[in-house]
Formats: structure tokens, sequence, C-alpha cells
């Protein structure tokens, strides 16, 4: 043992030949000791390597010994004496600022031993060794490490001093804490700090060194413990509580828990249950596997903060204390890393889903850096050999639990259409977006409306061919009215003005099933031909004029009312006098003619001085060609002329607006008042002065302007608005179901790509529409299967409502699977339902639920937002099932094998599932 000294001062005296005798160990020579002490001292620093502090005044002392040769001599240094390096000699704590070279000197592990061998250290002094650290370009004996304050959330007054090297894992801090503070393995823990503010801040990151974490000397630790309840303390003091109140005392089944709609946040939790609800996934996170593989650093990822809320999530659902629970903060991690899921808006599940699984593989890749990996392509090689290489490469820069367990792999086979040449590549999926048997027709609701002023316009169901043309409508319709398709004129109305007239040839995509479409029965076409003898046919809008409140009572304001005509017009009555009376024919079902004692009209705009100026500056040649019409039988006669056919085109009216309709309005201000007066005016029904002549000239458009006086004596509204129901109306198209084996076969259908898509072809160097094929090659375990319902296009979308009938049980993939197949393991293409996202509605809007199959109790659960029911398994299958995910069967086997022979212990009894099965069909 080292010599022991009263005082430690006394070991600056020196020992006497008597205490010289006394030594533990017979010492070298003094030649020998300098050069065994020098040596050591001269070695250089290796990481992780003990040092020692010798005080600076004991070591020159013992230089003096040394030097001089004489081991009988007064200036022997005694026993190693550090007494003047601490503050005290209670704690033992180092005084602060000391130097090296001043105030000690560094001695490796072996010298140090030698020393002590040879001189002992004084009784009751710890020898102060010190690690050798590797920062950054240098490496240093850490002689003041790091002092931490550790205490527990639930006491905050009772503090643990321990010294931890710069160099150590924030885990080292936490492990250290969870023994010191004696907690459960079971138990999950982390750290927060507080910072020079006073506010907390978390230890996200254990596996940073506490140098990287920026903790100092004397900083606070805090160690939190998880409730029981799967929440953590801190949650609550920060007035982030998932729980609702009436939830404190629940005990039931772990994994039935809703999830409570934050506003339009149904998809979330659709998506939410449905990943919940698949075990191995569950369990990774359950067992906090998650810890060990958080990717902190992963540029792609999201600093393993979406995993972390995530798994928060999964062990409040799985702790069996909640009926319910609020997703708020999940939902604020997703819109934080994802702002397109910012705010309360209708999102779509699987475009969640397909965020989660890409957000969660890369929080928790165990690929710390990805290397560059070019692009596998066959090039005549075998598929086994290519398929090995291209999912090798994907693992060496992807590997994760989702990897493990979502991941499958594609061949895609591309030919050029014309030189031949076939590219081959092997493509990972994590999921398969099939579609659905499209029908080819579709069912279209317009309203004819006939050229006999006598019938009411008519309303028809007619099936046409999706990808046809207005034509197909127009022999559709034929069918059902028994007039010529070349007689018909459609349109799109809306807000009482057409909003277009279709074309022969344009195509029924884009009309959506929502517009108005009226088909006119006309004898001529819109379009002038110079020449032709057909009947002009003209568009009408009807207007009212009404005192805008904003001016004065002399300003008036126009407004649309009523539908819009097609009128066919001879081209040789086509004037203003014409086209008044051919309306007056027109509109003879719901407009009343005026009786011959009636003062309508014999009323006369009264004539100022400004009228007799504006006549006179206008030519008689004008006045000419604008000749009233006669009230008392210019209807008769334009029926008599509606009735035949146009005598032709006369000189009369060699085009459309240079004499015929010359003015742009009528009658003019000196004529007799008439029910209504005509207007040119553009196709948005206004008189708009920045319309060009050339599109007056092309198609003019004629408006109706109706006092308010006179409307309500000779229009009747309801007349006007008055249909019939054709017996076709109540067709409905039968949408026959479909099998999801049959989504998967189109999947995997060779298919033309489109010209925005175009394949660069190496061998003809340029970009083809070549066909594509995608065939399976390996499955994944959880195989999710997203049946495309939406369908989008540039100018219409559409919900499919069409039910996919799919198997609870044995899905079998094996004719569907190119790879070679092991006969020997079935179990490898066989797949049993878990989980089913559901959508109901339409585009606009819609609610999402779940249909979900609990891992431990194997019993089926319908997840609507915040309530949960059990299920019976054939209410599964429905029109609304969005997004399926199977499990394949051998890991269901070994998941429940595992699971029995653990049997873990639950922390709340398992209730027994109602008997009360819930219909939600």
């Amino acid at each position: 043992m080292a010599a022991v000294a009263a005082d430690p001062a006394a070991a600056a005296v020196p020992a006497s030949a008597e205490d010289r005798d006394t030594q533990p160990e017979a010492m070298p020579d003094l030649d020998e000791q300098w050069r065994q002490i020098g040596n050591g001292r001269e070695r250089p620093l290796r990481a992780g390597e003990s040092w020692f502090l010798v005080e600076k005044h004991w070591y020159k002392q013992w230089e003096v010994y040394v030097k001089g040769g004489d081991q009988d001599a007064s200036t022997f240094p005694g026993c190693i004496n550090n007494a003047g390096l601490f503050e005290d000699q209670i704690s033992w704590h180092l005084r602060e600022r000391l130097l090296e070279g001043d105030d000690y000197v560094l001695l490796p592990a072996p010298a140090w031993n030698y020393m002590v061998s040879w001189y002992g250290l004084m009784d009751g002094q710890p020898p102060i060794e010190r690690k050798v650290i590797e920062l950054p370009g240098i490496r240093k004996v850490e002689v003041y490490p790091l002092e931490l304050l550790l205490v527990q959330h639930s006491d905050m007054e009772t503090a643990l001093t321990i010294q931890f090297s710069y160099t150590d894992s924030v885990d080292l801090v936490l492990q250290t804490a969870r023994e010191q503070f004696l907690v459960e393995p079971q138990e999950d823990t982390r750290l927060w700090t507080k910072n020079s503010e006073g506010s907390l801040d978390r230890l996200c990151n254990t596996q940073i060194t506490l140098l990287d974490a920026c903790l100092e000397t004397g900083q606070l630790v805090i160690m939190e413990t998880r409730n029981k309840d799967g929440t953590w303390p801190s949650a609550q003091l920060c007035g982030m509580n998932n729980i609702p109140d009436e939830d404190e005392d629940f005990q039931g089944q772990p994994g039935i828990c809703g999830l409570t709609n934050l506003g339009n946040t149904c998809f979330m939790n659709s998506a939410l249950q449905c990943l919940s609800n698949v075990p191995q996934l569950t369990e990774y996170f359950l067992n906090n596997r998650y810890l060990e593989e958080l990717n902190f650093r992963n540029p792609l990822g999201m600093k393993g903060e979406l995993a972390e809320a995530y798994a928060d999530l999964v062990k409040q659902t799985w702790s069996g204390y909640h009926r319910s629970i609020v997703p708020n903060v999940f939902k604020n991690k997703v819109g934080h890393f994802a702002s397109q899921f910012l705010g309360y808006q209708q999102h779509d599940s699987q475009e969640l889903l397909s965020f989660l699984l890409d957000g969660l593989h890369e929080d928790l890749n165990r690929v710390k850096k990805k290397e560059y990996v070019e692009l596998c392509n066959g090039a005549g090689r075998p598929d086994l050999e290519v398929a090995q290489e291209a999912w090798q490469n994907h693992k060496r820069r992807n590997d994760s639990v989702i990897v493990d367990t979502f991941h499958g792999l594609f061949k895609s086979t591309l030919v050029c259409p014309d030189c031949g040449n076939v590219s081959v590549t092997f493509d990972p999926f994590c999921y398969l977006s099939v579609p659905l048997p499209v029908c080819s027709r579709r069912v279209l609701e317009v309203f004819f409306v006939p050229m006999d002023p006598r019938r009411k316009p008519e309303q028809h169901r007619v099936v046409v061919p999706k990808k046809g043309n207005i034509s197909d409508l127009c022999v559709a319709l034929s069918t059902h009215t028994s007039v010529a398709p070349d007689k018909m004129i459609v349109a799109d109305v809306f807000s009482h003005r057409f909003y277009k007239l279709y074309q022969l040839e344009d195509p029924l995509s884009g009309i959506l099933d929502r517009d108005d479409i009226f088909v006119y029965e006309v004898t001529g076409r819109i379009e002038p031909v110079e020449g032709s003898r057909d009947d002009i046919v003209v568009p009408v809008y009807l207007r009212e004029r009404t005192p805008s409140r904003d001016y004065n009572s002399s300003y008036y304001g126009l407004i649309l009312f009523g539908h819009p005509l097609l009128v066919s017009v001879p081209r040789d009555r086509f004037s203003w006098e014409g086209l008044y009376n051919i309306l007056m024919y027109r509109l003879s079902r719901y407009v009343t003619k005026p009786t011959s004692d009636e003062d309508d009209g014999d009323e006369k705009v009264d004539e100022d001085e400004d009228e007799d100026e504006e006549d006179d500056s206008s030519s008689e040649e004008e006045k000419e060609k604008m000749s009233g019409p006669t009230v008392n039988d210019g209807t008769q006669e334009a029926e008599q002329e509606q009735a035949g056919t146009s005598s032709g085109v006369t000189e009369r009216c060699p085009s459309l607006l240079d004499n015929s309709l010359r003015a742009s309005q009528w009658p003019p201000r000196r004529r007799r008042k008439q029910l209504f007066t005509l207007q040119t005016v553009n196709s948005n029904g206004t008189s708009d002065r920045t319309t060009s002549p050339e599109e007056m000239q092309t198609q003019p458009y004629i408006a109706m302007d109706w006092e308010p006086d006179m409307k309500r004596r000779y229009y009747d509204e309801v007349e006007a608005e008055g249909y019939v129901k054709h017996d076709c109306v109540g067709y409905m198209l039968k949408k026959s179901p479909v099998q999801l084996k049959e989504c998967i076969k189109l999947f995997t259908t060779v298919e033309t790509l489109e010209k925005e898509n175009p394949w660069y072809c190496s061998s003809c160097k340029q970009h083809q529409l070549a066909t594509k094929k995608l065939d399976l090659w390996m499955l994944p375990e959880v195989l999710i299967i997203h049946l495309k319902r939406f369908s989008f296009s540039k100018i219409s979308r559409e919900k499919l409502d069409t039910l996919v009938q799919f198997p609870i049980r044995d899905l079998d993939f094996s004719e569907f699977v190119i790879k070679p197949k092991n006969e020997s393991s079935p179990d490898l293409y066989k797949y049993d339902l878990i989980a089913v996202s559901n959508h109901y509605g339409g585009m606009r809007d819609g609610h999402y639920t779940t249909f979900a199959c609990n891992k431990d109790s194997g019993q089926w659960h319908y997840f609507d937002d915040n309530s949960v029911s059990p299920v019976n398994e054939n209410q599964i299958e429905s029109k609304a099932a969005y997004v399926l995910f199977y499990q394949r069967q051998d890991v269901g086997r070994r998941q429940s094998q595992t699971s029995s022979s653990d049997t873990p212990a639950s922390p709340v009894s398992s209730s027994t599932p109602n008997s009360d099965i819930m219909d939600i069909n």
C-alpha cells in the first residue's frame, strides 16, 4: 500500500531513510527511473487512453532527486501528493483553470503505475485519471470532464452530479440516469435539458456526443418517464395532452382506440388506423426497436421527428387506456414537413399514406450515408441476375423496417415501336395502384328543345361512348326524338347564356356530369357560309331592364333570364322585322300576343329635340332597311314562312350584318314600342364596345330586351321553365361488380406511353412512344393495393363507384408473380386482408373510415374517427373500399406463433368483444 501521511502537506517534506526502506516495491536505479518515466511522457496520445495528473511541485522535486543520482539524498520526494490540485479534501474537485506545465504534468498509465509502485500515493487522495479524447483535428487529455446534474421529472429537487466525457454519447447519459434512478427495463424514458434562458429542450438524438449536443458543466438534465397510458408528462404540462378528460380511468382492448377528427382530418385518421393495424410495424414501435435506428442526419428525412411522433401515437393507441385520442401533435408534425397537409382541407388518404411510408422510411433508414448507385439495366442478362442486382442496389441506399415490410420489386419492359429495342429494368415499389376496369359507355342527361313552339323541352338520358364525339350524342338522341342528327346543335348553358356551342367533332369528354346540356333542333348551321341556301341559326338571349339602385332613375341595367334559344332564320327573312316575328312565333307557348285594343303597341317614345337631331343624322337608306313590323299579321306571316323552307338567298341579304342587321338595335327610337327590343350583343350577352366586328360578322348574338312591365304582363315564367320527362329518364346504366384480380390483371397489361411521357430509345437516339409492361417479380410481407377510383383528366374529374370484390383470405398472387416460384412455399404468394381504407362520397366532398383486424384478438372493427365498433367480415366489402392492406400468410403465421410464445402481460385485461355487431352499410 502507499504510504499514508497524517497531513497531506507532509508529503512536501523529504522522507527519511527509514521511510525509504518501507516502500512497497524496490525502486530501480535513478537513471532507469528517468528513462522509463521520460520515455512514457513522450509517447503520442491515443484516443481512449488513460493519463494521470501529477502536481508540478512534487514532480519537480522528483526530477531533482532523480537527476542527483543519489538515492540516499535528502531530495527524496516522498509519496505522490496532489493536494495542491484539489479545491478541498472532501469533494476532491480539481481547482479551476489549472495549466499543464505550470500546475501539473501528465503521465500515461504505465508511467503512473511505476510512480505509484515506487513512491506510493498520499493516503486518502484519489488518483486524478483523465481520458484522451479525439476532437476534430486534435487529440487531447480531457482534464476537465463534463459534470451534469441529473434529475427526474417527478423529483426536480434531488439532483445527482455525474461526470461524463465530452465524447460520451447522450445515450450513455440516458442509461446512467436510468441506472441511478432505478427505472424498470420496460419503461420508456427520454432526456430534456434546461438552457440558459430557463426553457427546456429535447435531447432527441441520443447517438451524438455531449460536445455535439452543446452541453455544459453544471447543466440540468431531466429524465422523463412515459406514463402507463402512452403519454408523456411533459405533454400535459405544455397543454398538448392528446387524451380527453373522460378517458382517464378507461381500460380496454389495446388497439381499439379512435382518433378525433380535428376538422377534415378523417383522411389522416383512416390512414393511421390502417398502418396501426399492421402487426410487424406496430410491434417494431411498441418494442422500441425504432430507437436504435432513428436517422437524425438523413437530408431526405424529417430528423427523426415524424417517426417519434408516430411512435407516440402507436404507444397511446395500443396502451389500452384510451377510447380515443386527439392526434394534434402528429397532425402538426405532418403539416410542418409536408406543407400540402397544412390547415384543415380535405385530402386523399392514399396520398398521406404514401408520404407517411416514405417519411418513416427515411427517418428509420439504417443507411446513414447513401452511396451513388447506377441504374441497373438488363442488357440481355438473365432476369434472376438483374433482379438480384437491382434489389441489392436498392438495399445499399434504402434499408429500414418500411423496406422490410412494404417494398417489393417490379419488372418493367419497354419496347421501341420503331427498332424493336427492348429495355428491361427492375424497380422497387411500396404499393400497387391498380386501375379499375372502366365501362366504355356513359349516361348523359340532356334537354332537347324542339322547333315546334307547342312542344315543351324534353329531358332525356342517353347512353353514349365515353371516348365518343358530339355526333355520337346526336345519333343517340335521334333514336328518342326521330329528329335527324344533322338537325341538332349541342350547347352548354350556364347562367342563362351559352357557355359553349359544340361542334360535331368535339369530344364528349369535355362534357361533365354537372353541366346543363341543351340540344336544339335547327334547320341550318350557325357558321355562315357564303352562297349557302341554308337557314341561319341565331343565338338569342333574354334580358330584362331593371333600374339600377346606384344611379338615378333614368339608368337601366340589363339582367339575363330564362333559357337562351337557337333560332333558325331563313336567309330571305333575315331582318330585324323578320327576326322579331319569328321570335314571337317561337315564344308563342309562353308569350301572349297583345290584342289590338291594348295600348302596348300604340305607346310612342316622346320625341324631343335630341331624338329629332339623331333621326336627322340617320341616312334614308338605313331607315328604309329598318322598316318596322306590322303587328296585326306579322306573326301569321312568320308562321307560314317558318313552316316551309327558305326560298333561298336574295340580293337583299348577301351577308349577315352588312344589310340585314346593319343597325345594332331595333326598333329605332321613333318606332312604336314592341313587346321587346332586339340588340346585337357578344357571346356573354352584353353590349361590350370592345366586341370586334369580326366576331359580330361570324356569329351574331341577339338579345331580346324586355321592359319589366311588359314581361310581367305577357311573359309566363312558369310555362317558360316547364319541361317533360322522356321515358328514358328512368334508365340507369347497370354496373357489374369486378374482381380484384381483374384490376391486377389490367395493371400488368401492355400499354402505350402517352405523348407527354415518351421514352428515350438508346438505339434510335430519340424519344419514342414505346409500349410498356409491368410485371410483379417479388412481393412484400404486407401488400398495399390502391384502387384508382379517382379519374383525372385535363377537363374532367370523376369517382368510380364500381364494386370491387376482394377476398378476405387466401388472395393468391402466384399467377401474377413471374419470378421462378418456390413450389415448397406456397404461402409466399397467398395473402390475408388486415385493413381497408374506405371513401364515401364524391370528388368534392367525402368521408374516410377504416376496417381493421386487431392483431391480438383477430376481431374486425370499424373505425369512424373517434368511434370504434366491432363488425362482421361480410360487412367489409363495399363500393367504398379504396386502399386494401394484405399480409402474407407465412408472415401472419410467424407473427401469431411469436405472440403466443411470448404472451406479454398487458397492462389491462383484454375486454371481451361486444356481441352487438354494428351494421355500417
